[in-house]
């Protein structure tokens, strides 16, 4: 793999889980604190679960993440289930937390790093399968997390992506503009400007 090809999937790699930490912090925004503790039925995870478990995971699989198998003996993965005693702060502070491991991990690999292979509960993977792993397993978190506000929002749930029947719009709004940035960034920028 060329030295160009590894820093572009490093950095893309980071900036992918950037952009959908900041994508599901706009959508619990939108939500109380009573919503954000809120099941939507006996089986379903709240948002305050999802936020708890995605920080769990992220701390468990990227902490010496070269060198130890990724499933922790530390982590209890079913406390990441259960928020009784817990706050809205405190549970993203685990969120915090587990990126800022994940964000300090993936800053410091270097090309020849995505070489190695590392173990997740045994298995062994290649850095770049782990990395995707956990960039498809945090996007489909992500997106319950934006469908859960969306749905406790209901009317008063603000776009965080292109409105409906605006796609047309959106088109010209971006072949018009100079710089296209991060597409969800983008996508979110026109969603407020039309908000207004």
């Amino acid at each position: 793999m060329s030295q160009e090809v590894i820093e572009n999937f490093l950095c893309e790699s980071i900036e992918g889980f950037r952009s959908y930490k900041t994508l599901a912090e706009r959508a619990i925004e939108q939500v109380s604190d009573e919503e954000f503790f809120r099941a939507i039925d006996a089986e379903a995870n709240s948002l305050a679960t999802i936020c708890k478990h995605i920080g769990g995971n992220l701390r468990s699989r990227w902490t010496r993440f070269l060198t130890t198998d990724g499933e922790k003996a530390h982590r209890n993965r079913d406390s990441e289930f259960v928020t009784d005693g817990d706050t809205r702060q405190s549970i993203m502070k685990v969120w915090d937390n587990g990126f800022q491991i994940l964000f300090d991990t993936l800053e410091s690999l270097t090309a020849a790093d995505l070489d190695k292979t590392v173990r997740i509960r045994g298995e062994d993977f290649t850095v770049v399968k782990a990395i995707n792993r956990a960039a498809m397993h945090t996007a489909s978190h992500i997106g319950q997390i934006q469908f859960l506000a969306k749905h406790l929002r209901s009317a008063d749930w603000e776009t965080l992506s292109i409105p409906k029947n605006k796609s047309a719009d959106f088109n010209d709004w971006l072949n018009e503009k100079e710089e296209k940035g991060n597409y969800l960034e983008t996508a979110r920028e026109f969603a407020e400007k039309n908000l207004k």
